[in-house]
Formats: C-alpha cells, sequence, structure tokens
C-alpha cells in the first residue's frame, strides 16, 4: 500500500487504444496518481506487473490474447497482495462474479464519471472493496448460496473485536468507516479484517460480508 503522500502507481490494461489513452490522460491530471505502464492484453499485462509492481492494476475483462479474468488470475497467483480493479463494460452477473472469485479488489463500469474512476483506483490501492451498491446486492446474494464443498470456516477463533470488525462488515462499511465506530485506528481495522480472511478461509471482503450475512453476523438493533 502506497503513502498517503505518494502518488499510486498504476498500470492501465485495456486493448481499446484510444479508451486506454483516454484514461491515462485523465490520471496523469491526478496529482495522487502516477500512470507507470499500459497494456493492450492480458499476457502482457501479467508481464508488466511483474517488472513493474504496480500498486494498482485498471484491468478491462474482454480482451484479445488473454482476457481480463485470466490476467487478474495470474496476477494473484504472482502477488495474493495484488490490487485490481476491474473497468469494463460489462455488467453481467457471471463477468461480476468471475473478478470476485479470482480476486479482484473493485469492479467498476466504464460509464462511471471519471472522479469515480479515480476515486476507486485510489480506495483499491489502500486495500479496501470497491463495488457498486447494486452490483454488491448481486455478489452477496450468489455467495450467500450454499456450496457443495467449501473450507470449514474456524469461527471459535474468531476474537470479540473480530467479530465486531465482521459485523460491520455485513454492512459493507470501508475500513474508515469501520475504525470510525469502533474508535480503533484504520490500520488496526485493517490487521483484523486480515485476520478474519484467514480464519474463515475466503479471499477477500465480499466474501467475508456473505458469510456474515448467511451465519448471522450482521447488525441489528440490538447491537446499536
Amino acid at each position: 500500500m502506497p503513502d498517503k503522500d505518494t502518488p499510486v502507481r498504476v498500470l492501465i490494461v485495456d486493448d481499446h487504444a484510444l479508451f486506454r489513452q483516454g484514461v491515462s490522460s485523465i490520471l496523469r491530471t491526478q496529482p495522487a496518481i502516477e500512470v507507470v505502464g499500459e497494456a493492450g492484453d492480458g499476457r502482457a499485462a501479467v508481464t508488466m506487473y511483474q517488472h513493474l509492481k504496480p500498486d494498482a492494476v485498471v484491468m478491462d475483462i474482454n480482451m484479445p490474447v488473454m482476457d481480463g479474468i485470466e490476467a487478474t488470475r495470474q496476477i494473484k497467483e504472482l502477488d495474493p497482495s495484488a490490487r485490481i480493479l476491474i473497468l469494463t463494460v460489462s455488467d453481467t452477473d457471471e463477468s461480476l462474479f468471475e473478478a470476485v472469485k479470482v480476486g479482484a479488489s473493485g469492479y467498476v463500469l466504464k460509464n462511471a464519471a471519471p472522479d469515480t474512476v479515480v476515486e476507486s483506483i485510489i480506495r483499491v490501492s489502500r486495500g479496501e472493496p470497491v463495488i457498486p451498491g447494486n452490483l454488491a446486492v448481486r455478489i452477496i446474494h450468489e455467495m450467500s448460496k450454499p456450496k457443495d464443498r467449501k473450507p470449514v470456516p474456524d469461527v471459535d477463533a474468531l476474537t470479540e473485536r473480530e467479530i465486531e470488525v465482521l459485523r460491520q462488515l455485513s454492512t459493507g462499511a470501508s475500513n474508515k468507516e469501520i475504525a470510525s465506530i469502533l474508535f480503533i485506528s484504520e490500520n488496526t481495522v485493517r490487521n483484523h479484517v486480515r485476520n478474519i480472511l484467514d480464519k474463515l478461509h475466503v479471499s477477500n471482503r465480499v466474501q467475508a460480508a456473505a458469510y456474515a450475512m448467511r451465519e448471522g453476523y450482521t447488525i441489528n438493533n440490538n447491537d446499536e
């Protein structure tokens, strides 16, 4: 995660040169962002990621040679801490669910406002999930469905504080919001979230939120 005074180093991946250059031009006007590279397909993105080690990747889905889903999967295998923001025209359930399953940190549609894209990149670089509300509902609904085979979560290993954080995750709260609600630092929240993911055997916050909703670790009036 970059220091808040250091620009977020970004790799842009899109097979449409005109769109890619347009995104690059917008981002280059932002003091908080530094564009360190551009790739036109997923295979090139994987190679460039290894060399550049950017703080965040802005990834399209539908590309020749290798699509964005497979590129995201390979980058996450190389570097599990990689932060990848999917920026695409596709809002189909299949694309959305696959992106989350392979470890994407966020999902934004290409018709989003430039300010939204910039903010999403910065949030993703900080380790925060970025998924529009209407898409988040669809993801949580899908991942809340019982699966035939899944790792057994070690719920008993969760501390009381981690359970409090898990309940806040179920509401979609950001690290900053959780820190404010529980009167702890954002860094402490990040540590708790990391521990929660490990103990529940899930790979991201969205999956943790889905688990919390399915198992009843949610906020209700009696908790407030």
